[in-house]
């Protein structure tokens, strides 16, 4: 925006929101938050400087939104269910962990103990509720909604909105950690995918001598980053590997490069398949920096995204496709919009997500290494169409067609 001789200024709630990298603001561009000098003060200063438009992300209150909202006109960036489903995570867990498609109502007050869409406590639910029914009525008041996938822009035409406002304007995929932030459910992700600092609980050797010297790999390299939590599907992706190990004649090794609260259950289960099986090697890195994550991926042959919850995008699958890293994941959420079945990787069955599907997946990408060859050059090829250009210039057509029915 400053290159194109536009005057940019920073509003925020707080200075340094948890799990989340402090973002820079270029030099001469004048910032004001919340939280330093009050939540009247911001507000009057941002008036005082007659913003012509504003492009808001993940305003926590909505009290404080519906006040931005009187300011000037405004486009919202959707990075997640905001204001379509209670618990934000759009998921059923009973009685199988599949995604939700409801549209967001009153119903959903019905499922929410029945499909654990959410924790137990019921004033928590009441207060989301209340708190989603709220964002979705300001949904109305956008001149338009941005989103990072073709799901997430259906997720919002189905909960109402005229499709006429609402734009997928494609993540960018980019390796040097340009973006940063949080998915909206504590799990951080810096443009990598994972957290960008190192675990001292295990070492990691660095790239391995994967070939028999006739072409041949020694062993199939299995990749799972992110963080573990249970709608992650690590567990899932543990069940598949028995199946995968009695299909294939190689070796298996799988990395588990992250951290998260399931850690430690995860690491039980590998450790009861490891000692059934000798030819299947299962390892847990924890977090790795950008100059390991390199070497990881170029030491791996297919990245595996179990995730049993709809990603909105699922960033880290394109960004493992820079380096030549194909993917299998299960199709749900905005994962389709950059893994396409039979070229980049392959989809297996996400209704509902299922170990043995997943197992299928994995094994008919791994049987055939020629055709698995050919997808390492496609996930490079894929992966470089979601470039920053392509996103900066769809934005700026959205926000040129904003700026000018705002001021007609």
């Amino acid at each position: 925006m400053q290159r194109l001789k536009h005057n940019l200024l920073f509003w925020s709630e707080v200075d340094a929101p948890q799990n989340r990298e402090r973002i820079p603001i270029p030099e001469g561009v004048p910032a004001l938050c919340a939280s330093d000098i009050g939540e009247d003060e911001s507000l009057a200063a941002l008036r005082d400087w007659h913003p012509d438009l504003l492009y808001v992300h993940k305003v926590t209150e909505p009290r404080v939104e519906a006040r931005l909202l009187d300011i000037a006109p405004a486009i919202l960036f959707a990075h997640d269910y905001y204001g379509t489903c209670i618990s934000g995570l759009k998921t059923f867990k009973r009685p199988t962990t599949m995604p939700c498609t409801r549209a967001f109502g009153w119903e959903c007050l019905l499922h929410y103990y029945p499909n654990r869409c959410g924790g137990l406590n019921p004033l928590t639910m009441l207060k989301d509720y209340s708190r989603q029914s709220k964002r979705l009525e300001m949904l109305s008041k956008y001149r338009a909604i941005l989103t990072g996938s073709e799901h997430m822009r259906a997720e919002f035409i189905r909960n109402g909105i005229n499709p006429d406002k609402v734009f997928n304007v494609s993540l960018p995929v980019v390796w040097s950690g340009e973006i940063a932030g949080e998915n909206g459910h504590g799990e951080l992700e810096n443009g990598n995918g994972v957290g960008s600092y190192t675990d001292s609980r295990d070492d990691f050797a660095g790239t391995q001598n994967n070939d028999t010297g006739n072409g041949e790999s020694k062993r199939w390299r299995l990749l799972f980053l992110g963080r573990m939590s249970n709608l992650k599907g690590g567990e899932t992706f543990l069940e598949a590997l028995p199946t995968v190990r009695a299909s294939i004649a190689k070796p298996l090794r799988v990395t588990f490069a992250g951290d998260g609260p399931q850690r430690t259950e995860w690491e039980r289960k590998a450790a009861k398949l490891r000692a059934q099986d000798s030819d299947l090697e299962i390892r847990f890195i924890g977090w790795v920096n950008d100059d390991k994550l390199d070497t990881v991926l170029l030491d791996s042959d297919l990245l595996v995204m179990p995730s049993l919850w709809p990603e909105p995008f699922g960033l880290v699958g394109p960004e493992a496709g820079l380096r030549g890293v194909p993917a299998v994941a299960f199709a749900v959420g905005g994962i389709a919009d950059w893994l396409h079945d039979g070229v980049n990787g392959l989809l297996a069955s996400g209704d509902p997500p299922t170990s043995s599907s997943l197992a299928e997946a994995i094994v008919r990408c791994l049987r055939d290494p020629a055709k698995l060859a050919q997808m390492r050059q496609e996930a490079r090829k894929v992966a470089e169409t979601f470039s920053m250009q392509r996103h900066l210039s769809a934005l700026a057509k959205v926000f040129e067609k904003v700026a000018g029915s705002a001021s007609t």
